[in-house]
């Protein structure tokens, strides 16, 4: 049986993903995986170099850019998993991986990353989902490893800028629990998709990642439909990844555009029914008013660089 199914969506990151190929199969322990890279319609010849350095990977050459979502299903179908709602076209559990990893290429493993964590998921048959301390090359955390879903209230928070002033209050700093030892673990509401192990059957139960996410809040969403089945979601700092983040994404400005729409769309399909009417249009105004003022402060700066990308992380 396959103990872990480890899927990595790139685009136009080929030195990144080599060096996280590199990784993942320096890989230590008792654990049997398979690697599935999806690329992304990439124009760097990223394909070509794990067709010729990681010939044991399994690799999906997308014809476009559907997206991060679209991506990581095209991954997930590989391995057998399906959202066929019929019980007769599903593959039984014991056909499936025991376990999935969405890894983004922009990451870097400990050789003991993938036996910790199966380890850890292991001793705990109600947790659906875990993530590791994601750092970034200068030491620091990586905010979105340890996450609260947007709730109304935390999104004013955030949006009112007072997650930033007050990060040490656990009424303010809930967006990215910054009141939080990074050290300490936690069961939280989400973790971020460059490094998101999920539970075979979390997935038999909520089915795949949904894909009206063209990139960001796919994960986030996964997560609440993972979490409101019953099952927990735990931030294991006992395994550190180095994440470089957004090596795909930071200088596009359609990436910009979606992390907005991202918002949006994880609100109005989670809390709009529930909101006041008018929390509802301060929260849709606010994202749209946000998004406008720093997608027009970056097109004046001359950031971007081309229109389109793929996802490399997730921040909403």
């Amino acid at each position: 049986m396959l103990d872990l199914a480890i899927i990595i969506v790139n685009y136009n990151t080929r030195a990144l993903l080599r060096e996280c190929l590199r990784s993942v199969y320096a890989s230590q322990g008792d654990i049997a995986f398979e690697v599935c890279v999806v690329d992304n319609a990439s124009t760097d010849d990223s394909a070509a170099m794990v067709r010729a350095e990681f010939p044991q990977a399994r690799l999906i050459e997308s014809s476009y850019n559907g997206g991060y979502a679209h991506a990581n299903n095209l991954g997930l179908r590989s391995f057998g998993f399906t959202d066929s709602p019929s019980a007769d076209s599903r593959p039984r559990a014991e056909e499936l991986p025991r376990y999935v990893l969405l890894l983004n290429p922009d990451t870097v493993l400990p050789p003991n990353a993938l036996a910790k964590m199966q380890v850890f998921m292991d001793a705990r048959p109600d947790a659906g989902v875990v993530g590791p301390k994601l750092v970034r090359p200068n030491g620091s955390l990586d905010l979105a490893c340890r996450r609260s879903f947007p709730t109304p209230e935390i999104s004013l928070w955030r949006m009112l800028g007072l997650s930033k002033l007050f990060p040490r209050s656990r009424r303010f700093g809930r967006y990215n629990m910054t009141y939080l030892d990074p050290d300490q673990l936690t069961e939280v509401d989400s973790v971020v998709g460059a490094f998101m192990w999920v539970r075979r059957e979390a997935i038999l139960q909520v089915g795949l990642l949904d894909e009206t996410f063209w990139m960001y809040g796919e994960d986030l969403d996964w997560a609440k439909r993972i979490k409101d089945a019953g099952w927990k979601v735990w931030y294991n700092p006992e395994v550190t990844v180095l994440h470089v983040k957004e090596a795909a994404s930071r200088r596009s400005r359609r990436a910009r555009i979606e992390f907005y729409r991202a918002m949006a769309i994880f609100y109005r399909k989670h809390y709009a029914a529930s909101t006041p009417f008018w929390l509802h249009w301060l929260i849709l105004g606010g994202i749209a008013l946000k998004g406008g003022l720093d997608i027009g402060r970056r097109s004046l700066s001359g950031q971007w660089r081309d229109s389109t990308t793929s996802h490399t992380e997730v921040t909403t």
